[in-house]
């Protein structure tokens, strides 16, 4: 948040091939209503698409602006490379939601980011297999 605020990009990776409304630029859990459609839920949660393969990093962007009301956050603004013809001028409106369940990686620059969290990074790297679903997008 105080990296957008301070106008710095933010950096991430997702899946846009999940609930995703390309030509309208909109990203929302709520877009189509598969349930209503095939009278079935048919969520299996993030870990579990992740484990099945249903889901993984496709596609990075950059967040430029976010929408808070009442300390939370509701929606993101999001610049996509696709050229200013899809979404608003090229960009793309993401709700907090969507962003739960199909953001997958974030580059953030350091000093936004708490004590606690920097902490969190002092130890041994793991290294991934190649066929990790978390290195699927190159960068």
């Amino acid at each position: 948040f105080n990296s957008i605020k301070n106008d710095k990009a933010v950096w991430f990776g997702c899946d846009v091939g999940k609930m995703f409304n390309r030509n309208l630029g909109i990203m929302d859990m709520n877009i189509y209503s598969y349930d209503k459609l095939l009278g079935v839920n048919i969520d299996i949660g993030k870990q579990k698409r992740l484990e099945y393969g249903d889901s993984c990093m496709t596609h990075a962007m950059l967040f430029t602006g976010v929408d808070v009301k009442h300390k939370e956050f509701v929606k993101w603004r999001v610049e996509n490379s696709w050229g200013e013809k899809p979404g608003d001028k090229g960009y793309n409106y993401m709700s907090d939601k969507w962003f739960d369940e199909y953001m997958y990686e974030i580059v953030i620059d350091k000093k936004y980011l708490s004590e606690d969290v920097i902490n969190l990074y002092g130890g041994k790297a793991t290294e991934l297999a190649p066929w990790d679903p978390m290195g699927s997008l190159a960068y």
